[in-house]
């Protein structure tokens, strides 16, 4: 089965009503452990780790502190409030796009590991990359190890569109085809940008919209087959056979669109 990898955001929100059934979270022991952790962080240690300012810093001390995992109530991709997800933009999702989602979409998460869309989750702020120690872990991509691929594995993929950054797909990727594997699992990264100086230029903004965009679009044509990205054309863009690889397809706008 294909499956699509996208990052979370840092701004979310509580959401009351929502069309889906709620599903629990594969690592919620996990995010329970992890949650423990902070609560016994001071609210100082937390600032530094998070790297936000104080003000966002006390927002969040305050969640954290108010809400449990055990207890969430908000579905994941609706909770999460980001440009890609607001062009992902669920809250206008047919019962048919809830669907391919809960089938072939993932969230990665510092916090939860890896989420469907329509997993339970708290407001919380841990990003992937966050130096947080845990037991014998200096960091969550030791924390996670390769739970997050044997997840997606165990979860019925054969074909994979990576459209998270670097730093939550750092958490999937170097794990996906180790040697001696019995079968290779085919990744596709996708890649958005423009022409510049003969180059591909990519700006993070851009990068997040396009990305977004992607999933609502294979989730409006229900694409089972990675390899039909390739007809993706939204906002102006087009896929750049030249050039691509077998692992990396390049989409460029084309002259005159906007983003």
């Amino acid at each position: 089965m294909l499956k699509i990898i996208i990052s979370p955001a840092k701004k979310m929100n509580l959401i009351e009503e929502y069309p889906c059934e709620l599903t629990t979270p594969a690592f919620l022991d996990r995010a329970l452990d992890l949650h423990e952790t902070l609560k016994e962080m001071s609210l100082a240690d937390l600032t530094a780790l998070w790297g936000c300012s104080d003000r966002l810093a006390a927002q969040n001390y305050e969640r954290l502190h108010t809400y449990s995992p055990e207890r969430a109530v908000s579905p994941a991709l609706l909770a999460y409030e980001g440009i890609q997800y607001q062009h992902i933009a669920p809250g206008v999702f047919t019962d048919a796009q809830w669907n391919y989602a809960n089938s072939h979409l993932r969230i990665l998460s510092g916090f939860y590991g890896i989420l469907a869309p329509t997993d339970t989750v708290i407001p919380y702020r841990l990003e992937m990359q966050a130096k947080l120690k845990t037991g014998k872990s200096s960091d969550l991509y030791s924390y996670w190890g390769n739970a997050l691929c044997k997840e997606l594995v165990r979860d019925g993929m054969t074909q994979l569109v990576n459209l998270a950054s670097g730093e939550y797909s750092k958490s999937v990727l170097p794990w996906l085809n180790p040697e001696n594997a019995p079968v290779r699992i085919p990744c596709i990264t996708c890649i958005f940008g423009e022409p510049a100086n003969g180059k591909v230029k990519m700006k993070g903004t851009q990068a997040k919209i396009a990305r977004g965009e992607m999933v609502r679009w294979m989730s409006e044509k229900n694409i089972e087959k990675a390899e039909d990205i390739r007809e993706f054309k939204e906002l102006g863009y087009r896929f750049r056979s030249d050039l691509s690889t077998q692992d990396e397809y390049v989409f460029l706008l084309t002259p005159g669109a906007a983003v």
